[in-house]
């Protein structure tokens, strides 16, 4: 799975994904970016 990593600025494989549910009950998926180690998020993937 991809999400858009705002330090690399480009979409990039998510390690360690993690289904969450976000404050307004909207599915999630959390993770690390694979390029540089920052959190990112995959919103209405679950």
């Amino acid at each position: 799975m991809q999400a858009y990593c705002f330090k690399c600025r480009k979409k990039v494989d998510i390690k360690n994904a993690q289904p969450v549910t976000l404050k307004n009950g909207r599915p999630a998926v959390q993770g690390v970016c694979s390029v540089c180690g920052t959190k990112v998020y995959r919103i209405g993937k679950a």
